[in-house]
């Protein structure tokens, strides 16, 4: 009998879900969250009952039963740096999301749904490449300031897959490659993986770098702390602009890029000119991460969402291509990559690593 595996994938809007067996989906349904439904909800983390029922029945209404699965694989949260691989879902782990003591992130769902369907089946639950994934050199570590040091949050999942499936297209390996990979999502990372390894890459979620549909991004430091210290909001409030409530949806009033697209496309000026400056931000990223490694790019891939929305793929390529060249991979590789990581664990061709 061939393997059944069901993947699991929050984001902040979205629940990705699929059953595939062995290399091929069998389904697939993305489940729509508005924000009226997420209103309601202080932390994302809360939404843990509302998106489970909303997965079992999805699943329930397509005919699947649970009782066939062989694994279920979620995508990773905020835990604690650790390396790139494939982790089992232990009491460690949960204990830590349930905690908070990462952060909110919609991720953080993923391993609490797949551990209890998991628990359910009767089969083991997974975690792959979470956004925590750290490989970042020494020198990508530190800031200015000796009690803050820079992390490594990123979407490691979508940007490895991506990474192996370009060094594939190029007839390579990965571990032969510096790839400057660009995940335009709600969220945007810009991570150098140098020969294998994700040497440095913008603070995602909170940090710096371009800023986003719905992130804002590197801020000027001073006027942020004006704003921390004005008396107008309290740190949660402060929190949600840098991640849910900054970026092209504190601009444009939505984080949506089909509706952001088709803004720029009637000529909307506003909208056009926060794109191109959103546009603008990244292609100043990617430069920065070209001298990580002394200019030596083998090529800069454009993946995420947002990689549909030609003329802004178009306007970061002007400005690198330069550089090397730029490849594009819409959408992204984030399902396909937990499924076939659950195939190999399965397969004992891979063993799973253990959260401590």
């Amino acid at each position: 009998m061939p393997f059944k595996v069901l993947v699991i994938n929050p984001g902040s809007t979205s629940t990705k879900i699929a059953v595939y067996e062995e290399d091929k989906p069998i389904f697939k349904e993305t489940l729509r969250h508005s924000t009226e439904e997420m209103a309601s909800f202080k932390f994302l983390t809360d939404q843990y009952d509302f998106r489970k029922k909303a997965v079992e029945d999805a699943l329930s209404k397509a005919g699947i039963s649970i009782m066939d699965l062989n694994a279920v694989v979620g995508r990773g949260g905020l835990l604690k740096p650790i390396p790139s691989g494939t982790y089992g879902v232990n009491q460690a782990m949960l204990d830590y999301i349930k905690a908070g003591a990462g952060g909110d992130h919609a991720s953080n769902l993923g391993c609490l749904i797949a551990d209890y369907i998991a628990r359910s089946a009767g089969v083991k639950a997974y975690i792959v490449d979470p956004i925590v994934v750290d490989e970042l050199n020494l020198l990508a570590r530190y800031s200015g300031l000796p009690e803050i040091k820079r992390v490594s949050i990123f979407h490691a999942l979508n940007q490895k897959a991506v990474a192996r499936r370009a060094a594939r297209d190029m007839g390579k390996k990965y571990e032969e490659l510096n790839l400057i990979i660009v995940h335009l999502g709600s969220g945007i990372s810009i991570g150098i993986h140098e020969k294998g390894k994700v040497v440095d890459v913008n603070n995602a979620l909170t940090g710096d770098g371009p800023f986003a549909p719905e992130r804002a991004g590197g801020l000027p430091t001073g006027d942020l702390v004006k704003m921390c210290f004005s008396g107008k909001y309290t740190q949660a409030e402060i929190m949600k602009k840098l991640a849910g409530q900054g970026g092209c949806v504190s601009h444009l009033n939505t984080n949506d890029g089909r509706e952001i697209e088709r803004l720029v496309e009637e000529g909307d000026p506003k909208a056009r000119l926060i794109v191109e400056a959103m546009a603008y931000q990244n292609a100043k990223t990617i430069g920065e991460m070209a001298t990580v490694v002394n200019g030596q790019v083998d090529a800069i891939v454009l993946t995420g969402s947002f990689a549909y929305f030609k003329r802004f793929v178009d306007w970061i390529t002007e400005r690198v291509s330069w550089i090397a060249k730029v490849l594009v991979y819409p959408g992204e590789d984030e399902m396909v990559a937990l499924a076939k990581a659950g195939m190999r664990i399965l397969k004992g061709e891979e063993q799973a690593r253990e959260y401590k």
